[in-house]
This record gives structure tokens, C-alpha cells and sequence, in this order.
């Protein structure tokens, strides 16, 4: 590869770096007004309960779409939607030609036939091992152990030196599916000099090595076995490793296993298909429930973080027509809890509880392990690789800065915390923030992707604390009230303190506000339409101490 001239090596996040989840980074190389750029990762993340009815959290692409000339290429690393999860709804933005493992294509191909509308995507395979070309780049993809099928780290080469690219991964000497990571090619590629170490942060305040899903199979298959009536359990859908560990320690245990949950079907369907699942009993349909005795029966079942719709949800309530948990059941989570769904996860466990139903997790009982490093992992990395430079990247401010220090410890010459949107200069020179673009978030709500101004989401959000009022004044022809104003109020309260009703008090201050306006100005229906909207907003607040969202229509 020859150097460009004035050529410079820049990596820029546009999403999680500073949090969990939404993955998106971008590569240039080239000279600053010409620089050829990838995209490794297109991941989304999840609404909480500040932003009512989105679907999804997708990253601001808006920097990349301004150079859409010079991009070269999309790699996916692995398929957790924290990765390849926006790719549907971001590509026909940025239509790049993408490269994925087999795994990661089946999947998004069967999650594209089940979105309306959704884009067919020419995909190239890459496998583990295999080198291939993305315009100036020379990218190796390199094995690691992670929590799903064909996770890869990315051997990014330019004239300007080596990057290595973590993406998720752990080390796991017993893997239930494989692969586990290569630490040989890590090796070769630390013999030859490594410029910079792109890491995962996401266990980095953990002391010690994560135990190996070999260890966690034995853990759930002593549950599964010590078990008197049905057991279920729920895990992240993705974890083929786990599904098959859950499957094999019910088969050792005499059980026969039931799945629930759409997605978990899916990604069954397409690990079936690529040998993933061989070895192992047919899993048993719905219809064959009723006539499988309890203490011969393993449920695994969507729902680990608390989902409202999800199979473990709706079992929690009762609400499933053919499958159904009674007291003297097992409920093992067999998942880790993202930040933000402790509430949803606790009210499902509760409510189990009231059935009568022993709920297990990890801290009973070897039942999960995380898919990332922990700190001891984290020093054997940088030790194979002995890289120039360290960049923390997946995860929060505090993941983030202890493995700064970390890298800092254990002899990585140049440290560079960066965040969303940094334009980090890794060559030539020392590594240096050069610049700031633009990122942020956009949001999938229903059929369209926008800023939360355009979705109206920042409405909705008022909406759900004060609620709104819709107030019609008509005018006669001389500027007079044609009668009282029309008013419908939804999610206001009802009465003030002393029993006067809400709706009689707002459409007394809107007949006051019409009146207080000498007739000659009553001309300006806006000037009317603004003093109606403040007098009804003034009189919710006075009596109820809320001010809700109010529409006024005025007419003649």
C-alpha cells in the first residue's frame, strides 16, 4: 500500500462511545479534504420511559451522509442489534456495499421479511480468517468469543500503520458453539506492530476472567435438574451458546424443551440452518404442551429485560392461551439486567412470585456470564497486541475511564478518551482530537425515522405529564361570542380542591379572555387564539398546579 500524500488515519464514533449501545464508528484515511472512510457497525438502542411510543434509537448519520462520494464500505462485527441493529432503516440513507459473517446475514434476511417495506441489502460474506479489501483498507477478520455466533475483531491495515478493532469479545477457553478468540493471529499482529487498540469497555470496572458458558451449562443443567415442576428460562435471544447450553442440560435432565417468542424462533431458524443447532432434540410445539407432565418440561422464553409483549411477560400475567406456569415452576433469568429495565424486570418477578413460582439468577446460581471482558481478559489483550496508542470505546463515562487507566497501568504508551462525535487523529503524530462532527440521536417511531422535534415526541413527552385541552371559539359577525367556546379536555383532572370541574373553569377563563379584547382587535383571530390559549393554560394552573398543552381554534 502506498501513502497517500498528506495522508492522515482518523477514527470517529458517531454512537456508543459515552454509552451502552447504538455502535457506530467510522475509519478515513486520506488527506483531510479527501479522506476515504468505512463504517464498522450500525447498532441501535432502546427507548426508556422519557420517550413515549419510540420504536427504536438509531445514530445521527448526518456526518457521513455529507461524504457519501468517499464511503467505501459497511462491515458488521456481529449481529446484536446494539451492532447491526439500525442497518434496515440507516442503509437507504448511506447505501454502501456491506460485509457480514453468515450469521449476521441470515439474520438480518429474516428480520427483513418480517419489516414492511424494508430494504433488500446486497451483502458480501466474510468469514473468520479471511482478509478483504474496502477501498484503501485491508481488513482481517479475527474470531473472539462473544455471546452470539461468528462475533469478529477487524485487523484494520492502512499505509499509516494497524488497527485493531475489539468489537465485542471475551476470552472463553470452552465455548459452548465456538469460536474462541485467536490469540495467535492477535500475537502475529502485535510482532508486527499495532498503531492502535480500539477496546471494548463494557466490563472494565470487573476484576478477574468471566467464567467460560461450558461452566454456565453445568450450572443450569444442576437447576434444571434439582427442579421439582416445569422450569423456564429466559435469555437474550441472540445467545445461541446459551440456548444450546439450556437445551442440552434439559436433555441430560430426561426434559423436552418448548420455545416462546418470535425472535427467538428466528434466530433458531437461521443457527438451524447454518449446523449451529445439530446434535440437539427437535424443540416441541405449543400444541404438544397439555401433554408433557410438568417435572418433564424446559421452557425457554423471550423477556429477560422485561418486556411488556414478551412470552415471559405475558406468562407473568396469564394471559398465554396454551402455556402457562403454576406455583412449584422455576423462572431462571439467564441474562444480565440492562441498565434502565430494573423496574419492568422486578414487576415480572414479582408478579411470578405471587403465583408461587421460584425465581433463580445469577447470583443463586451459575446461570449467565457476560459476552465481555473483565479486567484480568483485558491485560492478556493489550500483552498479544502491545499496541501504540489505546482507544476505550463501548461504554459509559465510567466503563470508559477505568480502562483508560487500565491501558494507562499496564504500559500503553498513549491513552486517547474519546467521545461521541471526536475526530481522533491516530497518524501521523501523536494521537490527537482534530475535530468535532456532528452526532446525536434520531428516533424509529411507527413507519418514520426523525429528530425528536419532528416526531413530535417532545409534545407526546408534555402530553404525558398535564395532558391537553382543545378549546373552539366562534365569532359572530360583529365580533361577539357565538355561545360558550367549545372545550374537550383529555388527561386533565377532573375538579380543583373544592369540587369545581376543570372544564367549567377553563371555559370561564376563555369567555374572560374573548371579553377582556376591545371588539375592534377581536379582528386578529391570532391575537384571540393567543389570549384563549394563555387564560385556559393560567386557570388549569391555578387550580390543579399543571399547565397542559392547549390547541385553540377560533372562527368566524
Amino acid at each position: 500500500m502506498a501513502k497517500a500524500e498528506n495522508a492522515e488515519l482518523v477514527f470517529v464514533p458517531l454512537g456508543g462511545v459515552g454509552e451502552i449501545g447504538m455502535n457506530f464508528a467510522l475509519y478515513g484515511y486520506g488527506p483531510a479534504n479527501a479522506r476515504e472512510w468505512i463504517v464498522i457497525d450500525v447498532g441501535v438502542t432502546f427507548p426508556d420511559a422519557s420517550l413515549p411510543g419510540v420504536d427504536l434509537v438509531l445514530p445521527d448519520t448526518r456526518f457521513i451522509e455529507e461524504n457519501l462520494a468517499n464511503l467505501r464500505g459497511i462491515i458488521i462485527t456481529h449481529a446484536h442489534e446494539d451492532h447491526y441493529g439500525a442497518l434496515l432503516d440507516t442503509w437507504p440513507k448511506i447505501k454502501a456495499p456491506v460485509w457480514m459473517t453468515p450469521f449476521s446475514a441470515g439474520l438480518l434476511e429474516a428480520k427483513r421479511q418480517g419489516e414492511q417495506g424494508a430494504p433488500k441489502i446486497p451483502v458480501t460474506i466474510y468469514k473468520a480468517g479471511e482478509t478483504f479489501t474496502v477501498g484503501p483498507f485491508q481488513i482481517e477478520a479475527i474470531p473472539v468469543a462473544h455471546s452470539i455466533p461468528e462475533p469478529m475483531s477487524l485487523a484494520i491495515t492502512t499505509p499509516l500503520g494497524t488497527v485493531i478493532h475489539t468489537g465485542d469479545w471475551k476470552i472463553d477457553p470452552e465455548p459452548t458453539i465456538g469460536p474462541k478468540t485467536d490469540e495467535a493471529r492477535f500475537r502475529a499482529y502485535g510482532e508486527k506492530g499495532v498503531l492502535a487498540l480500539i477496546c471494548d469497555s463494557t466490563n472494565a470496572l470487573r476484576e478477574g476472567e468471566s467464567p467460560s458458558e461450558v461452566a454456565v451449562g453445568e450450572g443450569l443443567k444442576g437447576v434444571i435438574q434439582s427442579a421439582k415442576g416445569r422450569v423456564a428460562v429466559t435469555t437474550f435471544s441472540s445467545n445461541v451458546g446459551r440456548i444450546v447450553s439450556i437445551a442440552r442440560a434439559a436433555r441430560d435432565a430426561g426434559r423436552q424443551c418448548l420455545v416462546l417468542g418470535r425472535s427467538l424462533k428466528r434466530v433458531i431458524d437461521v443457527a438451524g440452518e447454518l449446523g449451529y443447532m445439530d446434535g440437539l432434540p427437535e424443540f416441541i410445539g405449543e400444541e404438544d404442551y397439555g401433554f408433557i407432565p410438568r417435572e418433564n418440561l424446559v421452557i425457554i422464553c423471550t423477556g429477560s429485560q422485561g418486556e411488556p409483549l414478551a412470552a415471559l411477560a405475558k406468562l407473568s400475567r396469564e394471559e398465554m392461551k396454551s402455556v402457562s406456569l403454576t406455583a412449584g415452576d422455576t423462572v431462571v433469568f439467564s441474562s444480565r439486567t440492562i441498565p434502565g429495565n430494573e423496574k419492568a424486570i422486578l414487576e415480572i418477578k414479582n408478579r411470578l412470585i405471587d403465583l408461587g413460582i421460584k425465581i433463580i439468577e445469577d447470583g443463586d446460581a451459575l446461570v449467565h456470564v457476560s459476552g465481555h471482558p473483565r479486567r484480568s481478559e483485558l491485560r492478556k489483550m493489550y500483552e498479544w497486541v502491545r499496541p501504540q496508542i489505546g482507544v476505550p470505546v463501548h461504554g459509559e463515562a465510567a466503563h470508559l475511564v477505568a480502562q483508560g487507566s487500565l491501558m494507562s497501568m499496564s504500559g500503553i504508551g498513549q491513552v486517547a478518551q474519546v467521545r461521541d462525535g471526536d475526530m481522533l487523529r491516530l497518524a501521523p503524530g501523536a494521537a490527537t482530537i482534530i475535530d468535532q462532527v456532528p452526532f446525536g440521536r434520531v428516533y424509529k417511531d411507527g413507519r418514520l425515522i426523525g429528530t425528536d422535534q419532528a416526531m413530535g415526541i417532545r409534545d407526546r413527552r408534555k402530553l404525558s405529564f398535564a395532558g391537553h385541552v382543545a378549546v373552539n371559539v366562534v365569532l359572530d359577525d360583529k365580533y361577539e361570542l357565538a355561545g360558550d367556546p367549545d372545550l374537550v379536555a383529555i388527561g386533565v383532572a377532573e375538579a380543583d380542591a373544592s369540587g369545581e370541574t376543570l372544564e367549567d373553569l377553563m371555559i370561564d377563563a376563555a369567555v374572560g379572555a374573548v371579553d377582556s379584547i376591545p371588539r375592534q382587535r377581536r379582528k386578529d383571530l391570532d391575537l384571540v387564539q393567543e389570549a384563549v390559549r394563555r387564560a385556559v393554560r393560567g386557570a388549569a394552573n391555578e387550580a390543579w398546579g399543571k399547565k397542559p398543552l392547549v390547541t385553540v381554534f377560533v372562527t368566524r
